[in-house]
């Protein structure tokens, strides 16, 4: 699908600008405005289509989706920088070679947060707060605890019990092919961890 000539980029552009605003009306345009992150989302748009290698067994749309993601978040970051899963590199500077890069990063970013919201909703709340999840600063075991109305041991108890629940092969297995660790090993590591977590719970 890469384009070569002005022409076709146009064309391809006026066909997936549903893209674009897809996205915004997802995720909004953080501290950006309506018109800046539809600008951001057309650049990312219009380098998806220059650097999209259909080899690589990604779908256009997914690959257009993260190009047009990381446009918004840095051109946010550029103006009040916050955590993200996108490192903040000036729209200039970035090239096809840095997209490729951060595809594999983005989509296992995602296929992180999806499993963590599917966590309980204490437990969601104890990791999402310890390892600042969501573009807030990470907290300490105490800190949730205020938050929660329970001891820092508890608070302790409920990240390993989180922890325990996000790596169980059941629920990891999308995110572990992200990070090439979809393979018997690993899985049997986690299972041991999880075994290993419960055996300490019945000797306390």
């Amino acid at each position: 699908m890469s384009a070569t000539c002005g022409t076709s980029v146009e064309v391809a552009l006026d066909h997936h600008k549903g893209l674009i605003h897809a996205y915004i009306q997802r995720h909004g345009g953080g501290d950006l405005s309506y018109e800046e992150a539809l600008q951001a989302g057309r650049i990312g748009l219009w380098r998806a289509i220059l650097g999209y290698d259909a080899s690589r067994g990604t779908t256009f749309a997914t690959y257009a989706w993260v190009a047009i993601s990381r446009t918004n978040w840095t051109a946010a970051a550029e103006s009040s920088p916050h955590p993200t899963c996108w490192p903040a590199v000036p729209l200039g500077e970035w090239d096809r070679e840095e997209v490729d890069e951060q595809l594999d990063r983005a989509l296992a970013c995602e296929a992180l947060y999806q499993l963590v919201v599917e966590l309980p909703e204490q437990l969601h709340r104890v990791i999402v707060g310890r390892y600042g999840l969501g573009g807030r600063p990470a907290q300490t075991l105490a800190q949730v605890g205020a938050e929660l109305g329970l001891t820092a041991e508890r608070v302790r108890q409920l990240q390993q019990e989180a922890l325990a629940w996000l790596r169980h092969p059941a629920r990891s297995w999308r995110l572990r092919q992200r990070l090439d660790l979809n393979t018997a090993a690993a899985y049997r590591w986690a299972l041991a961890q999880n075994a290993a977590l419960r055996q300490r719970r019945r000797g306390a």
